[in-house]
């Protein structure tokens, strides 16, 4: 896997501060399926880290997994040293955004009213305060207005602040999805598939959004299969194969694991995940094929010696 990574006009220069995430052991099984086995993953201030993997390798199930959507069967999320709570809003709310790969956009609702959706977790204000409509709510609605139109600005779009969010081309919903991620404030922000179906001009410009954001202090997990983006873009790459972490480093160190390399190919290689299973069953279907011609044969043996016994009694007569 020899993806040209020259094109990187930004590199990842930040210096990874304190531990932001930090996944130890996180295992995920639906009935007698595991989807994620025993996952360690860090991820620190102002980095960029990637997960990579071919389709079905529990990428987004581990995603899940980190923003309460799933609670794992073993293992545990801490964010900035304190163990998640169980509940995704209130992930949200500890300072944990994402995207999702199927844009989940509010399509009848304007690109602004989109983005004020994303700042619930930071306003005070409740119901009562809703209905009495008082001094304090009106600052907080006026505050949540300013700090949206600042994030649709960030991401290019603050003209088109009152159109609907339906009628925005593909690329640009993709960027709304991240502003209204960005408007909880989140110290970590993952994106599922965030390039998926954009053009090169489109993910070039994803690209240089996330460094933007990156430089911000927000750290960043991505999920992707545009392997250029990936590699282009992180300061590390995760691989994971049938639900466990295969490898971990930069980009070359990535690039060059023949392990990495069958993965994708389909090829199998010792110490794969999955691969003593998938070597019992082939023993087996080996010597259920063994066992089967045996019987033939036998079988054939079997019909030739009556055969040539019935031709002998022919010939006495």
């Amino acid at each position: 896997m020899t993806t040209d990574t020259t094109t990187k006009d930004t590199a990842p220069a930040t210096t990874p501060g304190e531990t932001v995430l930090d996944a130890r052991g996180v295992t995920m099984r639906f009935g007698g399926l595991t989807a994620v086995r025993s996952v360690d993953l860090t991820v620190g201030s102002g980095e960029i880290v990637g997960l990579i993997g071919p389709n079905g390798a529990g990428k987004t199930t581990f995603f899940n997994c980190l923003t309460g959507l799933y609670i794992p069967t073993e293992g545990e999320v801490r964010y900035k040293g304190t163990v998640l709570p169980a509940k995704s809003f209130k992930v949200t709310a500890a300072g944990i955004a994402r995207t999702f790969q199927n844009i989940r956009l509010f399509g009848n609702m304007t690109v602004l009213e989109n983005v004020l959706v994303g700042r619930h977790t930071r306003t005070k204000e409740g119901l009562w305060s809703a209905l009495v409509r008082g001094p304090g709510f009106h600052r907080a609605e006026a505050a949540s207005r300013a700090r949206a139109m600042e994030l649709l600005e960030f991401i290019g779009l603050a003209g088109k602040a009152e159109h609907l969010s339906r009628n925005l081309p593909y690329g640009e919903q993709r960027k709304l999805e991240i502003a209204r991620a960005l408007a909880s404030e989140p110290g970590l922000l993952l994106l599922d598939e965030p390039t998926a179906g954009m053009n090169p001009q489109e993910t070039r410009a994803t690209e240089e959004l996330v460094f933007a954001i990156r430089d911000m202090g927000i750290a960043v997990l991505v999920i992707e299969h545009d392997m250029r983006f990936i590699f282009n873009l992180c300061d590390r790459v995760a691989v994971l194969v049938q639900g466990e972490k295969l490898v971990e480093g930069d980009s070359q160190t990535v690039q060059q694991d023949e392990r990495v390399i069958a993965a994708y190919l389909g090829e199998p290689f010792e110490g794969a995940p999955g691969a003593e299973e998938a070597a019992e069953v082939e023993a087996a279907e080996t010597g259920a094929g063994a066992t089967e011609a045996a019987e033939t044969g036998s079988a054939g043996a079997t019909g030739s010696a009556e055969a040539t016994g019935s031709a002998g009694k022919e010939n006495d007569r």
